[in-house]
């Protein structure tokens, strides 16, 4: 028998990191000079390995200390370095797939689609250029230095735009590609001071000029690697030019992240960013609404400080909080539209509590929707038949006990895409904003509509615009008012409660967000924790695991929208059926819920033929909800699900005990995360 010590979840997850490390490094290896006819195959590679990769990374977010057969020493640090070096591993791949796929984005994206490039000092861009001419003759590189040479002679005034530039900020001038520009002073930092043909004046980025000649034509080409014919007085000549425009995406590719790619090739605007909050959501559970669900102890860790049994009307005492109000999600106006060479899957907004530095509640998603008519407009709650998909709803609850004098809501306006030429998905943030809820004297803010500015960048970036193009094309007045008609704004309702209302959230945990539609499931939810754990428990010292098939899995249904959609009809059918003293007897209520959840959705969780719940599939989202809608309708023919589990035509995964069992030790919250 062997004294060797088994491996811990953890150790296992490093050792594959280490295998992934390797293989990463000798694809870049074999990727530096790819064969001909082998960089698909090397994009392949690279895509697998990235899958790999995320794969590893989703085991780690899932790894808890308590999962270890042996203590492990600094384990929170050990995890949070495994992270790091994951992610990097991930970013160094989704470049390296870019680099590798670098001959589709020179050929989806012409010179004409050029703009917004941030351009450089004079000595980086003959460093980049020295880089990216490795491969070229020494013949090409002397002729490429003479003609940056004569560009940069105080005697040559004219030159010619090779692309089309936008204004980034007052004082610029837009131009576009073949205008002919007067240069009247060259300043050293690669910014010159040009006057166009009607007379106006401004600054423009040197490296997007080529020297004029005589016959009107620009010694510099626009695009890279592709072959172009320059007639001279001499012949015909042959030349490999590189362009400024791909420079920047060159350098976004090795130096920066996708997004700053798409920016660079137009498929964005340059306020766009990686969703913060999508990336929060990614990590695990801790900003999920399952899991502040759940009840949280006390800092002694020996009670529940938010659960607290009311003998007197048998039930759960109500918890009200310093911020409980409803807020509707009006519209969305003037939201800028991505470029044709990305596919939108979704048009979302994710909201939560935050207080400027730290995210306090759960991540809430609601999907907008838009008229192909006035795209730049998305709006909510639509009229629809029947039960309007709580994933549309744009009445939400907000409640939190948090103390913090900046505590607000945050906005995150987000949209899910596909990039045509690679087939990455992703998921961008269009813009944020954040309404704070107390005025300087701790006061509530009013209970009306507001229209929020949106900002670019991300939550933790201050005075980035969603796309600077618009505000700064002109300086004067009428300038201002119209780019200001045209930036990007989010309208929302703060609604006061009524008597009713409060008493109802009340029942909710101190801190969640979430759809309006489905609050009674909620508050079912909690009061049978409540029985389970203050009411029917042993003692206040048991610790054993609890038999509630509805406990163990309804957090799973917040999660999946569709699912609570089938318990809210299900359970909207049969509350119709019960009669007025029925409707008033709680302990009738929860026991027909149990019924009803049993009937509905207890089965489709452990069904083979439910597809797993993916963001943003339009092909999964149908063929999910096709099942839901086919088992509850045979349900309802059968008077209850028993018929359906018992079938030969439906199969089920093997049986876990955890299906049935509530072990509250693993699910309360000690405290609320913060990032």
């Amino acid at each position: 028998m062997s004294g060797r010590r088994e491996r811990g979840p953890l150790q296992r997850v490093q050792r594959r990191s280490r295998e992934l490390q390797a293989q990463v490094q000798a694809l870049r290896a074999e990727s530096a000079a790819p064969a001909p006819g082998r960089r698909e195959a090397l994009r392949q590679r690279c895509m697998q390995l990235k899958k790999l990769v995320d794969e590893n990374t989703n085991a780690l977010y899932a790894l808890k200390k308590a999962d270890e057969p042996a203590p492990v020493g600094n384990y929170s640090q050990r995890k949070e370095e495994e992270e790091k070096l994951l992610l990097k591993l991930s970013q160094q791949l989704q470049k390296l797939v870019l680099v590798l796929d670098q001959d589709n984005v020179t050929t989806s994206y012409g010179v004409d689609q050029e703009h917004q490039k941030d351009p450089q000092a004079e000595d980086e861009n003959e460093e980049e250029e020295e880089s990216e001419d490795e491969e070229s003759s020494e013949e090409e590189d002397s002729e490429e230095a003479d003609e940056d040479k004569l560009l940069d002679d105080p005697n040559v005034k004219e030159c010619i735009a090779v692309g089309n530039f936008n204004a980034q900020q007052e004082g610029d001038l837009t131009f576009m590609k073949g205008e002919v520009l007067l240069i009247h002073d060259k300043k050293a930092d690669g910014w010159w001071v040009a006057e166009n043909s009607k007379g106006e004046r401004g600054l423009v980025p040197r490296t997007y000029l080529a020297v004029h000649s005589e016959g009107g034509e620009s010694q510099a080409q626009s695009e890279e690697h592709i072959e172009v014919v320059d007639e001279t007085a001499s012949g015909t000549e042959i030349k490999k030019r590189t362009d400024s425009h791909w420079s920047a995406v060159r350098r976004a590719v090795t130096e920066n992240d996708t997004v700053e790619v798409l920016a660079a090739t137009g498929a964005v605007p340059a306020g766009f960013r990686l969703s913060t909050l999508f990336q929060l959501l990614e990590k695990g559970n801790q900003f999920r609404a399952s899991y502040f669900l759940q009840p949280e102890l006390t800092p002694s860790q020996v009670a529940f400080k938010d659960l607290v049994w009311n003998s007197e009307k048998n039930t759960i005492y109500p918890r009200p909080t310093r911020v409980s109000l409803i807020v509707t999600l009006c519209s969305c106006k003037m939201i800028p539209l991505p470029g044709l060479s990305i596919q939108v899957l979704s048009r979302h907004v994710r909201l939560c509590l935050f207080d400027g530095n730290r995210v306090l509640s759960n991540i809430h998603t609601v999907r907008a929707t838009w008229q192909p008519k006035n795209p730049q407009t998305w709006t909510f709650s639509p009229r629809v038949t029947g039960i309007l998909p709580s994933l549309l709803d744009g009445d939400c609850f907000v409640r939190s006990s948090s103390l913090s004098s900046d505590i607000g809501i945050l906005f995150e306006l987000g949209i899910t895409y596909l990039r045509h030429s690679t087939g990455e998905r992703g998921e961008l943030s269009c813009g944020w904003a954040f309404l704070k809820l107390f005025t300087s004297d701790g006061m509530p803010v009013p209970s009306k509509m507001h229209e929020l500015l949106l900002n670019g960048g991300t939550p933790y970036e201050r005075g980035i615009e969603v796309d600077p193009s618009i505000s700064r094309r002109g300086s004067g007045v009428f300038h201002q008012f119209m780019a200001l008609r045209k930036q990007p704004v989010l309208l929302v309702k703060l609604r006061s409660l009524s008597v009713q209302s409060k008493a109802v959230l009340n029942l909710l945990p101190e801190t969640l967000l979430g759809s309006m539609c489905y609050i009674h499931l909620l508050i079912f939810y909690r009061q049978m924790l409540g029985d389970a754990l203050l009411k029917d428990r042993i003692s206040i010292q048991s610790a054993d695991v609890i038999c509630s098939p509805i406990l163990a899995t309804f957090p799973q249904l917040v999660d999946q929208p569709d699912l609570m959609d089938a318990l809210r009809s299900a359970w909207a059918d049969r509350e119709r059926t019960l009669k007025r003293s029925e409707k008033r007897d709680g302990e009738f209520l929860k026991s027909l819920f149990v019924l009803v959840y049993h009937n509905s959705v207890f089965p489709l969780l452990q069904s083979t033929l439910l597809p797993d719940h993916k963001w943003a599939e339009e092909e999964s989202e149908a063929s999910r909800w096709r099942v839901i809608a086919d088992f509850l309708k045979k349900s309802q023919e059968n008077n209850g699900a028993l018929h359906y589990l018992l079938s030969s035509e439906n199969t089920h995964k093997a049986f876990d005990i955890s299906e049935l069992t509530y072990d509250f030790l693993r699910e309360v919250r000690e405290n609320n995360p913060g990032v």
